[in-house]
């Protein structure tokens, strides 16, 4: 091979581990922003239950409010673990993970403000990080719309469905309270869209006077 031949491969080496650090940057930048984001929403929400258990007026029992405020935080602890322990695993069941996630979720979030989870999860199985980024985005949805989507209701419901349909993995958020006024934006939106174009998914979204209901939609491997 000529100089110039190696020289030109050399180059496309060299742009090629560029390109590959520049994409783990990219990424170690999306899994930063998003454990602060989930933490300062971990925060607001246990800093709700603290004003809620805490300042009724007339209540006596402080021993058992505590102990709620304890509960809350071992529900907050096992939902993290659930979020950062499947990097380690090559592949895992869509159906056994997604239902834990389901059951964290309705333990450190949606029971302590009243709201009922239903989950629907078909079986199936899918690499680890795929699962991880998944259910990053399953739980951004489902606080989103605990925080927001129910400021008045006694029959609040969030249900969740993990689908496999025409070469595709579709995961499902739906409630039914008030329904989004406007386009999703903010901090925890960015973060969403830029978890769905790691695993080249893409997000939809409707609301109606019914509530809000968001898809992410996977594609499966060839």
């Amino acid at each position: 091979m000529s100089a110039i031949g190696l020289e030109t491969s050399d180059h496309f080496v060299r742009s090629q581990h560029i390109a590959s650090l520049d994409d783990q940057s990219r990424d170690w930048e999306l899994v930063l922003r998003e454990s602060h984001h989930r933490m300062k929403n971990t925060l607001t929400l246990l800093g709700a239950s603290v004003r809620r258990d805490f300042s009724r007026p007339g209540t006596r029992d402080m021993s058992g409010a505590v102990d709620r405020f304890e509960q809350r935080i071992v529900a907050f602890g096992r939902l993290y673990q659930l979020l950062s322990d499947s990097d380690s695993l090559t592949a895992v069941s869509v159906e056994a993970f997604f239902e834990n996630l389901c059951e964290a979720l309705s333990e450190a979030v949606l029971e302590p403000a009243g709201i009922r989870c239903e989950a629907a999860i078909e079986s199936g199985a899918l690499p680890a990080s795929q699962c991880h980024r998944l259910a990053l985005m399953l739980t951004e949805l489902v606080t989103n719309a605990a925080k927001h989507a129910f400021p008045n209701r006694n029959d609040a419901l969030i249900r969740i469905e993990m689908a496999n349909r025409d070469g595709a993995w579709l995961c499902t958020v739906a409630d039914n309270g008030i329904g989004a006024t406007g386009p999703l934006q903010g901090t925890g939106t960015r973060i969403l869209e830029g978890l769905a174009r790691s695993i080249d998914a893409r997000l939809q979204g409707e609301a109606n006077q019914g509530g809000t209901r968001v898809t992410i939609v996977m594609p499966t491997a060839a």
